[in-house]
């Protein structure tokens, strides 16, 4: 079994940044993030700071050609992640395992179209919402990735003891569900859920868990998402809504979600990764989604005004 070495990470976000920071203290010469030449200025000038600690990283332009990479780990947002397929270009050879953290379930399938399923796995982040603000991070280390095979006949099912072995050794909390499937969309079923209602809102996790009239309109979101992932062939769905409500109950009351977080800097939201892409399937299956269009259209009316304001 090949081992872990050269790592590139795309996008030091919230997310990124998290894991950027560990492989970093694991092995600073093996990592490399991945930035176009506006960001390596920026971050030259300007570090990103994670739990108020300078992220020292090396950095790399997308037309070096000295580098492959074992592992890719794309932590872009959702509007980056087209920009994130060309630029790894260079760095992907025969057995480069990408793992995609972008929430959502279609940042795996845009990869694949261009790479190939033998080497993508699905995952995603789940744990305490990281703090961004400016260039400055703060996360309490309460994170796991959640990774495994969407396919069996397609992907390799070696990489996911290929990660785990990697992942030991860093220290980087991880799950490998026995239905990946079905765990992959029920985060969705969360963000969804959870993400889109706070923005519009301004409500921290304590402030929604604790307003029943808030708990009542996330499950009518949820049941929507409940109907897609069943004609997706998402297995067990008649328990995800109590699985996502569990869940939901143990988030730090005082995180607040990406999307609002989004929404109080003035950045444009992935609006489109969750309800545009449940209102795509609903129309793909002839499955109603009005909650969705609601949330969507009245998030666009907020892109619309924090333009105006900027």
């Amino acid at each position: 079994m090949r081992d872990i070495e050269n790592v590139i990470i795309c996008g030091i976000g919230a997310i990124g940044a998290i894991y950027a920071n560990k492989i970093n203290e694991y092995n600073s010469e093996k990592l490399r993030v991945l930035v176009d030449p506006d960001r390596l200025e920026k971050y030259t000038k300007n570090p990103k700071i994670f739990n108020k600690k300078p992220l020292n990283l090396n950095y790399i332009l997308p037309d070096n050609k000295n580098f492959k990479a074992d592992l890719i780990i794309i932590a872009t947002k959702f509007d980056g992640l087209s920009d994130a397929i060309k630029n790894i270009k260079n760095f992907v050879k025969n057995d480069t395992i990408i793992i995609s953290l972008l929430n959502g379930v279609t940042s795996e399938e845009i990869i694949a179209e261009k790479y190939g399923w033998k080497h993508v796995l699905i995952s995603y982040f789940i744990g305490h919402s990281a703090m961004r603000e400016g260039n400055s991070i703060i996360h309490d280390g309460n994170g796991t990735i959640v990774y495994g095979i969407k396919d069996k006949t397609k992907t390799d099912i070696e990489d996911i003891e290929i990660v785990k072995k990697f992942f030991d050794k860093v220290g980087i909390d991880y799950k490998i569900p026995e239905d990946m499937l079905h765990a992959y969309w029920l985060k969705y079923m969360l963000n969804v859920s959870s993400n889109q209602p706070s923005a519009i809102l301004k409500m921290t996790f304590g402030d929604m868990q604790s307003n029943k009239k808030f708990m009542e309109f996330s499950q009518k979101i949820m049941k929507e998402v409940q109907a897609i992932a069943k004609a997706e062939g998402v297995q067990n769905t008649d328990k995800m809504i109590d699985e996502a409500l569990s869940i939901f109950d143990k988030m730090i009351p005082e995180g607040k979600t990406s999307m609002l977080q989004d929404v109080e800097a003035g950045r444009k939201t992935e609006v489109e990764m969750f309800a545009g892409t449940i209102i795509k399937f609903g129309e793909k299956h002839n499955i109603p989604t009005p909650y969705n269009q609601v949330l969507k259209d009245m998030i666009e009316v907020i892109h619309e005004k924090n333009q105006k304001i900027a």
